[in-house]
């Protein structure tokens, strides 16, 4: 098979990201579908399959697919959605390489010493065989099955890849590492404040007067969202952009503040101080639909002033104050809250000072307002590959039911549980859990060497495990510290479905090709474990044995669904996606609250009784403990390790670097493109400078990305594990401040 029939031409590859880079900044269709008509692109002459991107992103994008004699060639954006338009991300467009990476695990594999390298093929019977027995000898050994864990998050988020959750109840107890290094502490902090995680739909934006943008980079991280803030921005409103970095989203705003790292709290305080002072506040909301606003004044009259917030932040008070009444007196005005200014130790206190800005104004339950930050409002799913039955007579832990990101709760009446460990210490909890300890883990949707912390540490935890099984697409740094990799397949390769955390349209994902080598769904793993384990042992795990990916994508579909989405049938989505029906685009908009009031809760006592303040009072940030902050965000075309290691994307990421103020690195003596040591009492990280005034002077920014087998480059090095505030209470565990690190830098 040549190169080009492997997917889209690199030729024409190249030409559609830089046309994909160039429209992701207009209100309009992505260039790419042009371009390939007029190269000669029939689409008569091809089979259309409905994809929907699977990966942890905002955007979520629906796809067409076209393949000719069983191969891919050629994706677009569906027409059908508002939303995606039309258009992919350059990362989208690669998709067509990935199911044909020469770098993809095509077979199940056992690798002869950890670390070493030397893979050697096996049968998937001899692979289920090795596994089987292993989860038997844990079962015997310790009469129940807490000594296997399964860590898994959202490398791919088809619902039906919940059956790994499934798969490891059907076996019995197991232990799960449960919570999110994504977003936790601004889930709790929404929670609180207003009941649940429920963002305005953002195709409403081009409705708002006044945007701010709070740590996040859109530009990158959602192109399509971008075109409705340039709309809104064209009709007249004004975008404001608050990040440490100076962004590609910052270029695009009229006015961008780069405040002190984790400061975020009391900026938005200050402003609220000054909007109260100035009688801007929207007395109606706070009267009728918020509980504590009258403790939230006492609070900023006795603790707040503007000039306290210019010198915690760094912005100057001015500014503050005209921001302030400008953002008050829009009607509407929104506030998109990004991941990354909550993944910090004060993170989830900063979300509840912000959400607090944005109701005092009367901006919560409005169209083209909000305090945006996400939400799972489409999630209605079944579930159904995710709630299996334990086995007859399993024990487990005892002490409650685990919890998790999301609450599929069973049975509340049994004795057992599932033992739940936190997934952003992954390291510090293998090595501490005991009674039994953990001897087994499995690894899917999931890359911990590239995602978990402190990965000196996290080696050396894998090291007192017996067994590591990972499944996977490509040789990760985890596979290479596992035993058995299994092969597991595309979005092209199986069926599912997906909606987003940001959008409101539904997606179905066809198989568009066969399943190439000897790759299998998760699904369809769990079912040959299944078999092996009631060969080996009858009655020891209850996971069906015979699975149809299509039927199983079908058994998550129920009315409440097809009413959500004003379909009859799950087949409706073959002739496209689809979005939710709703009263309004504005969250909140009956003004009936998730609460324990059913009003805005300035003063929250579930939060309190939760052991943080009911107010949304200031929290410090953490003490630094090096000459830097060290920031580690996504890079442009990667998300963690996913993309950047395929062939064509090498084009934009080539090598990594640690990006630097001219003026810092005069002082240490350093120069443009030097090799450079970054160092901290995590571990350390040799790169080559780049120099750019985008960063603070104070700061280093590393982005996040994997460069293949070869490649030593990886963040973890200089990350610990420190705590976020929040996350606990609905995510199960913390989240991580990832954002609160600090290292400090050497010529070398």
């Amino acid at each position: 098979m040549s190169e080009k029939r492997k997917g889209l031409s690199r030729r024409r590859f190249l030409q559609g990201v830089t046309a994909a880079g160039a429209a992701a900044m207009l209100p309009c269709r992505f260039l790419i579908p042009a371009e390939a008509q007029a190269a000669g692109f029939n689409p008569d002459e091809y089979k259309v399959f409905r994809n929907a991107c699977p990966r942890n992103c905002y955007d979520t994008c629906s796809i067409k697919t076209y393949v000719k004699d069983g191969v891919v060639e050629y994706i677009e954006g569906a027409p059908e959605s508002t939303f995606t338009d039309g258009g992919l991300c350059v990362k989208g467009y690669s998709y067509t390489r990935r199911p044909y990476s020469p770098n993809r695990v095509k077979y199940p594999m056992i690798q002869d010493g950890r670390r070493s390298g030397k893979w050697r093929r096996i049968s998937w019977d001899e692979a289920m065989d090795k596994i089987a027995r292993k989860i038997l000898e844990l079962k015997e050994q310790d009469g129940n099955l807490l000594g296997l864990g399964l860590t898994k998050y959202s490398g791919n988020f088809g619902i039906t890849n919940y059956g790994v959750e499934g798969m490891m109840s059907s076996l019995g107890y197991t232990t799960r590492f449960v919570g999110t290094p994504c977003w936790p502490a601004g889930i709790d902090a929404q929670n609180y404040d207003l009941g649940n995680m429920w963002c305005n739909d953002p195709e409403d934006m081009v409705k708002s007067k006044y945007i701010i943008i709070w740590g996040a980079n859109p530009a990158w991280c959602s192109v399509h969202t971008m075109k409705y803030i340039l709309e809104a921005k064209r009709r007249g409103a004004k975008v404001v952009v608050i990040d440490p970095l100076f962004t590609q989203t910052a270029a695009k705003g009229d006015v961008f503040w780069q405040p002190k790292t984790s400061s975020d709290g009391a900026l938005a305080l200050g402003m609220a101080k000054h909007i109260l002072d100035q009688g801007l506040v929207d007395t109606n909301f706070v009267n009728q639909h918020s509980l504590g606003f009258d403790q939230f004044v006492d609070y900023l009259n006795a603790n707040v002033t503007v000039e306290w917030a210019a010198e915690q932040s760094g912005i100057p008070a001015q500014d503050i104050r005209e921001v302030a009444e400008e953002f008050a007196t829009a009607d509407p005005a929104t506030i998109w809250i990004g991941y990354g200014m909550q993944r910090h130790v004060n993170g989830g206190a900063s979300v509840r000072s912000i959400d607090a800005l944005v109701a005092m104004t009367g901006n919560v339950g409005k169209e083209g307002g909000g305090a945006r930050y996400g939400h799972l409002q489409t999630w209605g799913f079944n579930y159904n590959a995710f709630v299996q039955k334990q086995p007859e007579g399993s024990k487990g832990f005892v002490g409650g039911a685990a919890k998790g990101e999301f609450d599929f709760s069973g049975d509340s009446e049994q004795s057992y549980s599932d033992r739940s460990v936190n997934i952003n210490k992954t390291a510090q909890e293998i090595l501490d859990t005991k009674d039994p300890a953990i001897k087994m883990l499995w690894v899917s949707c999931k890359n911990p060497f590239g995602q978990d912390f402190d990965r000196p540490k996290l080696e050396k935890a894998f090291d007192t495990l017996d067994m590591v099984v990972s499944v996977e697409q490509f040789f990760t740094e985890t596979v290479a510290n596992s035993d058995i990799v299994l092969p597991v397949t595309t979005l092209f390769e199986e069926w599912t479905v997906n909606v987003s955390y940001w959008h409101y349209w539904l997606g179905i994902n066809e198989q568009a090709i066969k399943p190439m080598y000897e790759t299998k769904s998760n699904i369809e793993i769990a079912a040959a474990l299944s078999t092996k384990m009631n060969e080996l042992s009858p009655g020891s795990c209850t996971f069906p044995q015979e699975i149809d990916t299509k039927e199983w994508m079908e058994k998550e579909f129920n009315q409440g669904i097809y009413d959500y989405f004003g379909i009859e049938d799950w087949k409706d989505l073959l002739n496209g996606p689809v979005k939710a029906k709703y009263a309004s685009s504005a969250s909140w908009h009956d003004m009936k609250f998730g609460t324990p009031s059913g009003k805005y809760e300035f003063f929250s006592q579930q939060c309190e009784d939760n052991g943080h303040k009911a107010l949304p009072e200031f929290k410090a940030g953490r003490d630094s403990y090096d000459k830097f902050r060290l920031l580690t965000p996504h890079t442009k075309f990667g998300i963690h390790s996913q993309f950047v290691n395929l062939d064509w994307m090498q084009e934009y990421y080539k090598e990594p670097f640690v990006y630097m103020h001219p003026g810092a690195a005069a002082e240490k003596g350093i120069e443009d493109l030097d090799m450079v040591r970054v160092f901290n009492k995590v571990g350390e990280q040799r790169v080559r400078v780049k120099l750019t005034d985008n960063v603070a002077q104070d700061c280093l920014l590393m982005y996040t990305a994997w460069f293949g087998k070869d490649s030593s480059f990886n963040v973890q090095n200089l990350v610990d594990d420190e705590s976020a505030d929040m996350g606990a209470f609905k995510a199960g565990a913390p989240g991580v401040a990832i954002h609160d690190q600090f290292a400090d830098i050497e010529r070398v």
